[in-house]
């Protein structure tokens, strides 16, 4: 662990899902440099075996490490059900964010006491998904979805061809006539589905849940607690520098850096 506050901060991802847990940590912490590692080569890893995804994730810290980084956030559901009990075991000294179903604030927030979860087949199977139901969902109806095909869709750039909206209409539609009212979306890929998720429901009573803020508020304040937060004394010029590694090359992670940038632009807009 390095004990700088102008360390980076460390993303990884399967690929380009984490883009939406980076945009609201750049939010929350515009003075931050970050580093961001996606697995491009051996995405998506929801179908994947559990020890599979360890190896693949250990290899994103691995290199994190030689970047550098002062805390990493496993900016993916998947991969955080599946290695974030081993990445703690063998980097005790490495501060890691992990990610689960936003169960919580949807089963607090529901009015029909029934909730939908959109994620991966790995994460809705996984026993982690079914305690955390269990733990924040009593009394309430859960109905978890594996949303396979929309990583896929996500990677190649196809939020808005037609086939992924009748992926998510599948999905989604079923969910809302059991009368669900809250949509947990449970891979950070589905927030990049979220306009065409929005049109879909539009005039229904269902709210999309998305993690990322709550994930940067909490990557904030374990820095702040550890003294690692970096925040300059009065007026900076000196913007934070972003990388971008991808194990699929650099015309990969350059694809990211441009989806980071179009992401970032359009939640300004809204």
């Amino acid at each position: 662990m390095h004990s700088d506050p102008r360390s980076p901060i460390g993303i990884i991802d399967s690929g380009m899902g984490g883009i939406s847990i980076r945009t609201a940590l750049v939010r929350a912490m515009p003075h931050e440099e970050t580093i961001y590692w996606a697995d491009t080569a051996h995405c998506p890893y929801g179908g994947k075996a559990r020890k599979e995804i360890v190896q693949l994730v250990r290899a994103g810290v691995e290199t994190l490490l030689t970047e550098g980084v002062k805390i990493i956030v496993v900016a993916c559901n998947t991969a955080t059900t599946a290695a974030i009990a081993t990445l703690r075991e063998e980097w005790p000294e490495m501060p890691f964010v992990g990610l689960e179903p936003a169960v919580k604030p949807a089963a607090e927030t529901t009015r029909s006491g029934i909730i939908g979860v959109l994620g991966t087949e790995f994460t809705v199977r996984s026993e982690m998904f079914r305690t955390t139901a269990r733990r924040y969902a009593s009394g309430v109806r859960v109905i978890p979805v594996a949303g396979n095909g929309l990583v896929e869709a996500v990677e190649q750039g196809l939020e808005e061809a037609p086939e992924t909206e009748r992926l998510l209409r599948g999905y989604i539609e079923p969910l809302l006539a059991a009368g669900a009212d809250r949509l947990v979306l449970a891979c950070t890929h589905f927030p990049l589905l979220a306009p065409q998720i929005e049109r879909i429901i539009d005039g229904r009573d269902m709210r999309l849940i998305d993690p990322a803020e709550a994930i940067a508020r909490h990557t904030r304040e374990i820095l702040a607690a550890s003294g690692l937060l970096y925040e300059p004394n009065g007026v900076t010029t000196e913007a934070p520098i972003h990388h971008f590694i991808s194990t699929g090359g650099a015309e990969a992670a350059e694809r990211l850096r441009l989806r980071a940038e179009q992401y970032a632009a359009r939640l300004r807009k809204r």
